[in-house]
């Protein structure tokens, strides 16, 4: 069925709450494991359908941030969501405290048990109104970004069309297009000031209240992470700093002596290849056709992944006014459907919606039978991520089908993008924690922390004259950073795994294709240390575990360079 045909049913609070309390009710009541395992079987058909309609009608909303049923249908999950959350809690504070918890255990999962842990250490009924307010907030800045208008050269743009011209070849071009950009930013400055402001104090006090230091032990905890905690950040961020920032910041300027480039400029770090970064022949059609032949080729799964999504019309890729400005992929339970939106501007951004996203579609597609994919899904977020980020390299020996003669540049400028994104991305993460544990810092002080963090992970890069962004508010076009706290170092984390899986691919290609298939089936059954280390990777926490792969970057670089 088209994604378009699928139909949407408001699962209410009164339905779900019905449902739970008799599953909470038989749970406590049970009088054997078997009883307690029954109670649940009944409730994983309303977290299927409640998922199911949540994620649709996103979805919908989305494409539309004015269509006035789905804003209505969001507005709807976003004050009744904390609600179900709070079954969801007291279902997990249910098993976990049964008498028959050993049994349960051994006959369901213990990483969903050590899942259950930690959401039960999430929420807390009393701060269901604050997550309401924080709901409100989130969508309150994804629709001023929505609607938000550039004018460039005499026409009006989302800033996702804009962001075209920050890879133009023309240095004038990309500075004039960032200006657009900064000008039009500081004329919202008060409400992306006030909004992150207030999502702040929210976030800090539902973390006071649940008796945390601050919000980034709640904000871990919310974010489900099983395997590492604050201190393995920290040392992998040291990790980073050490190890890969000077390899980053070297490759980087010698670049721009290769570019013309005399002082590196914030609006000269999109463009990599002198004479132009690459760009998909062809059109949107071409990169759909390429990548049907592409995913025919992996491996029968990805086969009959593609033609799935490709039948069932699972993209929406089409910049326009009003659709949410980023790129998702997600998935409806009910129908074993995932969706991939994005928002193609002519760049090679463009192939990674049919790459990067593809791969957590592909995931979806592959655990959608998986005995705990309802509850555990993939795994955490650095899970999920490895998935995508990896899927973009292993798409490395098909590059000529999107890119023809420029197939090589394309591979050049990949690497060196996504090496590159390793220092900021640990700037958006390391940002965050700084805000979280200093909560009352005024605007100013979070721009100017902006920029200390830019100037220590990438001191190759000058903001200098740009209009609003040499104040130090990139950050606040970085949806992330609103949305989802302390989420974009999974995608740091990840994109460690996928080098080693690109390295581990020119050795030996099939080898390493079937560790990722591997992996990724795995869903969310092992937690993603366990998964590297059954892949054959060491995980980036350890001390010194990134040094050897920086050299074998920088290597692979100097190798391949166009």
């Amino acid at each position: 069925m088209k994604v378009s045909e699928l139909p949407y049913k408001r699962v209410t609070i009164e339905e779900a709450a019905s449902v739970m309390e008799d599953v909470l009710r038989r749970i406590k009541e049970a009088k054997s494991a078997d009883d307690v395992l029954a109670a649940r079987e009944d409730y994983l058909p309303l977290l299927r359908d409640y998922m199911t309609a949540g994620s649709l009608s996103y979805m919908r909303y989305s494409i539309n941030t004015v269509d006035e049923f789905y804003v209505a249908e969001k507005k709807y999950y976003d004050e009744t969501g904390p609600q179900f959350n709070n079954y969801m809690v007291a279902l997990a504070s249910a098993l976990l405290d049964s008498p028959f918890r050993a049994e349960l255990e051994e006959r369901l999962s213990p990483v969903l048990f050590r899942s259950l842990e930690v959401a039960r250490k999430s929420m807390s009924e009393e701060i269901i109104p604050d997550m309401i307010e924080e709901n409100k907030l989130v969508s309150e800045y994804s629709q001023l970004m929505a609607g938000m208008e550039f004018e460039f050269r005499g026409e009006k743009m989302p800033r996702s069309v804009l962001a075209g011209y920050f890879k133009d070849d023309d240095r004038a071009t990309r500075r004039e297009a960032y200006e657009v950009l900064g000008r039009t930013l500081e004329q919202h400055k008060q409400d992306l000031d006030r909004i992150y402001d207030e999502l702040v104090h929210v976030r800090d006090r539902m973390a006071k209240k649940m008796g945390y230091r601050s919000f980034v032990e709640l904000g871990y905890y919310r974010m489900g992470r099983l395997c590492y905690d604050e201190k393995m950040v920290a040392a992998f961020r040291e990790n980073i700093l050490n190890d890969v920032v000077p390899v980053v910041s070297r490759l980087r300027s010698e670049n721009a002596v290769r570019l013309g480039v005399d002082k590196y400029m914030f609006y000269d770090d999109g463009v990599i290849i002198p004479g132009g970064d690459p760009r998909p022949v062809g059109g949107k059609e071409n990169i759909f056709a390429s990548a049907r032949e592409m995913y025919h080729a992996m491996s029968p799964e990805s086969a009959a992944f593609i033609d799935m999504m490709l039948e069932n019309e699972a993209f929406d890729v089409d910049s326009r006014k009003n659709k949410w400005g980023g790129g998702y992929c997600t998935d409806f339970p009910a129908f074993k459907q995932p969706f991939i939106l994005a928002n193609f501007n002519g760049t090679a951004g463009d192939v990674d919606v049919v790459t990067h996203e593809a791969g957590h579609a592909f995931n979806a597609y592959l655990i959608e039978d998986n005995r705990f994919a309802l509850e555990l899904q993939c795994g955490g977020m650095e899970t999920a991520e490895t998935h995508s980020m990896s899927m973009e390299f292993f798409a490395w020996p098909y590059m000529d089908r999107f890119f023809g003669a420029d197939a090589d540049k394309y591979r050049y400028m990949h690497a060196l993008e996504s090496f590159s994104f390793l220092p900021y991305g640990t700037i958006v993460d390391y940002f965050q924690h700084l805000v979280y544990e200093n909560p009352d810092m005024t605007p100013d002080e979070r721009d100017a922390l902006w920029l200390r963090l830019e100037s220590k992970f990438r001191p190759h890069i000058s903001f200098e004259g740009m209009p609003y962004l040499e104040k130090g508010t990139r950050w606040q076009y970085q949806m992330h950073i609103y949305e989802s706290p302390f989420y974009y170092i999974d995608y740091v984390l990840a994109q460690t795994a996928a080098f080693n899986f690109l390295l581990a691919s020119r050795k030996d290609y099939d080898d390493a294709f079937a560790r990722y298939l591997r992996l990724s089936k795995h869903g969310g059954e092992m937690v993603w240390t366990d998964l590297l280390e059954e892949a054959g990777f060491t995980p980036p926490f350890v001390p010194g575990a990134l040094k050897t792969l920086a050299g074998e970057v920088e290597k692979l670089l100097e190798e391949i360079r166009v």
